[in-house]
């Protein structure tokens, strides 16, 4: 019979193994570490982050997604703030920051409420009542507006703070002009819309391209450079010999002659067809080989091969042409038109234009930027307003920005709480709480008085709901008079992205993870000054804006 006071182990012995109070601590605490490094970014005054990968690779930026993503996250309590960024910009194109600043501040008056002995199971009732009445004044309260300076207005806002602040109403001008000519009915399809930098020059020579363009020349400078009145073939289709592995025995010269010029006849029938077709412009998904080409130049047929399939389908759209997936199926019925097609170098980039499209339904916009970092984070921000343009498009709601939403919604939260009973009322005080998280940090960013200016935006809401924070001036002013405002739809995934990661985090009791992905420490010998254990595997993170490693 088998010593039942003998050790039992049904985990290997080197496994790492987190329990109760220590590992929801821990995950707390790495998630608060996480919302703390984006938290400085918020607003018309937050700073950038600079990120330097193994490769020496460097990005400048401030937008919260951008961020979390090229980070080296490891702790996974943390890589779930990084799926709720993912998430946020995904589905509404903006507000990844506000989401996770929001999660971070949850956690943390949960942290709080545990501690003085209120069971989870309550605290996430609480949070589930407050996050459904948070909504509820958020129908109550948003403003429908969609008319073209509202619009303009929310795609500053979506600038503000970030690169291309300072020539930020030339920018929203371009987004406004692209977004309306997309616009179908209540929908826009944001995949018709191409944003594309160019490194050199100012920003102000950022343009709207009258048609749409694709950033490649084509297959031979012998080809016209270009043409009028565009016949556009647009081809899913080979237009070369497929690779075969197999021998082929050949005897003498001749054969070898016979060979190859069958291969040739078959090529030379592919160019017959698209040339029988009539059509004079060529966009090929897929290859197009050397004798194709031949025939193609002797034509007068411009020609493209592998066209990535976002410009195709913008092509197919505009110009009303069908994609040919076999050669067999090109007709003069499947051509597309457009007025004009022209090949131009800006700067170092070659660049092909299709202006006059038929159909009309695509836009692009041509960025410019003195450096490849301004570029690429003016493209960001252009990126993020367009999702927020295009959420306002479609739902026709806004919401009052400058933290004003947050203090309303914070306000008649707490009214709310004292109709409610038991102990959920202390989570629901909590979670109005970390609403106020957001102005708390525009405030600090733009390096104000945060209490003081807490103080009076709550009174100001007593006579004005639309009372938020001028960073800008250091004052509490009428936000909507400003034109600060931002899509009821981003604010409303942030509140739940915010509210889901939190709930899934506060479940956690028990954390095991296999030998060597974190680091098991002591809790009683590593405390820091809040009382937490130092947040182990947390990776790249450690080397953050001279954050010391966390270990």
């Amino acid at each position: 019979m088998a010593n039942i006071n003998q050790p039992m182990f049904i985990l290997r012995q080197d496994t790492d193994r987190f329990q109760g109070s220590q590992a929801l601590r821990m995950n707390i605490f790495a998630s608060q570490i996480l919302a703390d490094i984006v938290r400085t970014t918020l607003g018309p005054k937050g700073m950038d982050k600079m990120l330097v990968d193994k490769m020496g690779d460097v990005v400048v930026t401030n937008d919260g997604v951008t961020i979390l993503q090229e980070m080296d996250i490891a702790h996974p309590a943390a890589k779930m703030l990084v799926e709720v960024a993912r998430k946020q910009e995904n589905t509404v194109g903006d507000g990844t920051t506000t989401a996770v600043i929001v999660a971070g501040e949850l956690l943390k008056q949960a942290m709080k409420l545990i501690e003085d002995g209120n069971p989870v199971p309550t605290i996430l009732l609480g949070y589930r009542l407050a996050v459904a009445k948070v909504l509820e004044i958020m129908e109550d309260i948003a403003i429908n507006a969609k008319d073209k300076d509202t619009l303009l207005n929310i795609a500053r806002t979506a600038m503000t703070g970030k690169g291309s602040d300072y020539a930020k109403d030339e920018l929203a001008d371009l987004l406004i002009q692209a977004v309306l000519k997309v616009e179908e009915g209540e929908e826009v399809d944001k995949k018709l819309i191409k944003i594309h930098r160019i490194n050199g020059g100012s920003i102000e020579e950022s343009e709207i391209v009258d048609g749409i363009f694709i950033d490649q020349g084509r297959v031979r400078d012998t080809m016209p450079k270009e043409m009028r009145d565009c016949k556009i073939a647009l081809m899913k289709y080979p237009l070369e010999l497929k690779n075969v592995d197999a021998k082929v025995d050949l005897t003498n010269p001749m054969q070898m002659q016979v060979f190859l010029d069958s291969e040739h006849e078959m090529l030379k029938e592919v160019a017959d067809k698209i040339i029988d077709s009539g059509a004079n412009v060529l966009f090929c998904q897929k290859g197009i080989d050397e004798t194709v080409q031949d025939y193609l130049t002797k034509a007068g047929i411009m020609a493209f091969k592998r066209v990535k399939k976002s410009d195709v389908n913008r092509i197919m759209k505009a110009t009303g042409a069908t994609l040919v997936t076999n050669i067999e199926d090109l007709t003069p019925e499947t051509l597309g038109h457009a007025g004009y097609i022209h090949q131009e170098k800006v700067f170092d980039q070659m660049l092909t234009f299709i202006e006059d499209v038929a159909e009309g339904k695509a836009s692009s916009i041509l960025i410019r930027g003195s450096t490849r970092h301004i570029s690429s984070e003016i493209v960001r921000a252009m990126e993020d307003a367009l999702g927020v343009v295009v959420a306002t498009v479609e739902d026709g709601k806004v919401v009052v920005g400058g933290g004003a939403f947050e203090i309303e919604a914070a306000r008649r939260l707490r009214a709310y709480a004292n109709t409610v009973g038991g102990r959920e009322q202390l989570a629901i005080l909590a979670f109005a709480e970390s609403l106020e998280v957001i102005p708390k940090t525009l405030a600090e960013n733009g390096g104000l008085d945060t209490i003081d200016l807490l103080v009076e935006l709550r009174a100001a809401h007593e006579d004005n709901i639309n009372m938020g924070l001028n960073v800008l001036e250091g004052k509490v002013v009428d936000m909507f008079e400003q034109g600060v405002v931002e899509p009821q739809r981003v604010k409303k995934q942030a509140i739940r992205s915010a509210t889901e990661a939190t709930e899934m985090i506060l479940r956690i009791d028990d954390l095991v993870a296999a030998a060597g992905a974190l680091q098991k420490v002591d809790e009683d010998e590593n405390l820091d000054h809040s009382g937490m254990p130092p947040a182990p595997g947390m990776g790249g993170m450690g080397g953050m804006g001279g954050m010391p490693p966390m270990m």
